[in-house]
């Protein structure tokens, strides 16, 4: 009779922790649909594939004793774009070497300003845009840095900018988004023009230069994310589980699932079954037509701890 109320309690801490969840904090979950939506318009409307888009990338910086991250890095045959994707609201405004972000949010009762101070975003895309050209040198990819671009783009239409900022080469005001975007879309007589014109006569990357770019760009390491239960996610870095014996090098994803049925709970534990959490691990690089291919699958019990550190 213990023994099935043990059972019992079990499963009611498995169930309420299913069921929880983890703060949806609408304005990060809104920021992340916005990313997912632009990453979106770059493939319809831009034309680039997905094997051209690579996302937070961590480059070793100019010493090497460190790692910064690049939110989007799109391969082009007009070169490679190093972008800095922000989602602010307010007004942005330059004061000698920082931006000022001004926001003010009013309600029924009551108006609050914030002000926040902020480190140059285009000159910290530049130093990361060199930091990705030298990686890529040591890496034996030989490309002219002048090919490197750097961009800072705003996403929210609520972002207001001085007009002298909104000059700049290097920034991609929300005004400027769709003509940005189309600007990657190429018709086929460029195409075939790039096919038959040697690379030092049109300026553009060759077709082995972009194949060694994307070789070097999908080895270089991300950020792990994961997704609760509710919409919120974390990036930062796996550090293990004790009871999933885990492959990086083969393992793309993990998903954690369990059934928090109650009525099955309960009968699963008057027969004296314990909850447990099914882990899948899908295959890197493997793609299906219905289906991702699986790696392993893991039994794992409902109170295991899995180690993950959050970046910052």
């Amino acid at each position: 009779m213990l023994k099935l109320g043990s059972q019992l309690i079990q499963f009611y801490h498995a169930s309420a922790s299913g069921q929880a969840e983890f703060g949806k904090q609408e304005e990060n979950v809104q920021e992340l649909q916005c990313f997912k939506d632009f990453l979106a318009k770059l493939r319809k409307h831009g034309g680039l594939q997905k094997e051209a888009i690579f996302c937070n990338l961590r480059v070793p910086n100019q010493f090497q004793i460190g790692k910064e991250d690049i939110d989007l890095v799109l391969l082009t045959g007009h070169g490679v774009f190093c972008l800095d994707v922000k989602t602010w609201k307010g007004k942005v405004s330059v004061q000698e070497h920082s931006w000022h972000l001004n926001f003010t949010e009013e309600t029924e009762h009551f108006s609050n300003t914030s002000i926040s101070q902020v480190a140059d975003p285009i000159q910290v895309i530049k130093t990361k845009t060199k930091n990705l050209w030298n990686h890529l040198m040591r890496s034996g990819v030989c490309v002219r840095q002048s090919l490197f671009l750097s961009r800072v783009v705003f996403l929210n239409p609520d972002c207001h900018m001085d007009p002298e900022l909104q000059k700049s080469k290097e920034v991609v005001a929300h005004c400027d988004l769709d003509s940005f975007i189309s600007s990657f879309k190429e018709g086929y007589l460029a195409w075939i023009s790039d096919a038959v014109t040697p690379y030092l006569l049109s300026g553009h990357l060759s077709y082995r230069q972009l194949s060694d770019l994307s070789s070097v760009l999908q080895r270089t390491g991300t950020w792990d994310t994961v997704n609760l239960h509710g919409g919120q996610q974390l990036k930062g870095d796996y550090r293990g589980c004790q009871h999933i014996a885990l492959n990086r090098e083969e393992t793309d994803q993990l998903e954690f699932t369990h059934q928090w049925n109650m009525s099955a709970g309960y009968l699963w534990a008057f027969l004296g079954y314990s909850p447990q959490v099914t882990v899948k691990m899908y295959r890197r690089g493997g793609q299906g037509w219905l289906w991702k291919p699986l790696s392993g699958t893991a039994i794992i019990p409902y109170n295991t701890h899995i180690v993950f550190r959050v970046c910052g």
